[in-house]
């Protein structure tokens, strides 16, 4: 009778733990497929403090805007811990007007193979021109317009031929957007996902290990791969079970049959705080984005205990200061 209490007791137990985490191959395949972040962003050696500094200013400058009322942190919200985004469906411009996408993070942004959803801008600098002079976000009526404001202001006049030594007329609007870019090219996040595959095998939990098993077996790799678990490639949204947008995608810029409905593949760090999400803001949790994802681009219908199984690893991917 004894014998048989200690196996009852054992099984209850091992029903307990659950099923076990096999870290050292947790760690193998996510190295392999992942990666970390590196210290520095592509572009930014030769970005000084002066640089730096200038960047942040304009970037939190609603001066850049045809009535004073709009910054790029307008719709990039950084601080109070914010994710980089505003949280809403579409982004309302300098007007009142709705942008017609969702505001991607500017958090590692420089990271990315291309900026916007549609790919039209190759870098951070090119990225920093459009919203400027967008009619719909910050309204500029030109270059031109946004240098002469910008050269009217006094502590802008001290801080360009510092970020700019050597240049002859510092305040350009190709030297606003460098600026800018150099700002965002600091944002790079530290998350508990790079210091477990850095050898920490207690930066996460078990749920969030086995969360990542399943989001690497349920092939959301198929997409989300690389150091951003995102960021490097387009896909066709849709591609398994067609997904209703009227939106075009890569095809508005490139006017090629095959790039309808293609958007880039956004990054899957700091996920968990840029709801709501997709290119046109439909999915308004992260549950709800996880479930139409398998659904859309994998084909397949993934139960409750999956999804929250992946949405509990998503979570450990939000940079360490903003949790």
């Amino acid at each position: 009778m004894k014998k048989y209490l200690i196996y009852f007791i054992a099984a209850v137990a091992a029903l307990q733990c659950g099923p076990k985490v096999d870290y050292a191959e947790l760690r193998t395949r996510a190295k392999s497929a992942f990666g970390t972040l590196p210290a520095k962003m592509p572009g930014s050696e030769k970005d000084t403090p002066e640089l730096i500094a200038l960047g942040k200013m304009l970037y939190n400058d609603r001066r850049l805007s045809i009535n004073d009322t709009q910054s790029c942190a307008s719709c990039h919200i950084l601080e109070g811990k914010k994710g980089g985004v505003d949280n809403t469906k579409f982004s309302p411009g300098a007007k009142g007007s709705l942008g017609g996408r969702n505001a991607p993070t500017t958090l590692n942004a420089g990271f990315h193979f291309v900026q916007f959803w549609d790919g039209r801008a190759a870098n951070l600098t090119e990225q920093a021109k459009g919203p400027v002079l967008n009619p719909v976000e910050m309204g500029m009526p030109s270059e031109k317009a946004v240098v002469d404001k910008i050269s009217q202001v006094a502590e802008y006049k001290e801080a360009f031929p510092k970020a700019f030594p050597g240049s002859k007329n510092a305040i350009t609007y190709q030297n606003i957007a460098e600026a800018i870019a150099a700002f965002e090219r600091t944002l790079i996040t530290r998350d508990r996902f790079d210091d477990f595959i850095n050898g920490d095998d207690k930066a996460m939990t078990k749920e969030e290990l086995l969360g990542m098993q399943t989001f690497m077996n349920q092939g959301c790799t198929t997409c989300h791969i690389g150091q951003l678990l995102g960021g490097n490639s387009y896909r066709k949204m849709g591609q398994a079970r067609p997904y209703e947008t009227k939106d075009l995608g890569r095809f508005d810029v490139t006017k090629k049959e095959e790039d309808k409905f293609m958007f880039k593949v956004p990054s899957l760090r700091n996920v968990a705080l840029t709801e709501p999400y997709f290119h046109d803001g439909s999915a308004a949790t992260l549950s709800e984005a996880v479930a139409k994802m398998a659904y859309h681009q994998l084909g397949k219908e993934l139960g409750e205990k999956d999804v929250a199984s992946i949405v509990t690893f998503l979570k450990a991917l939000t940079d360490k200061q903003r949790q």
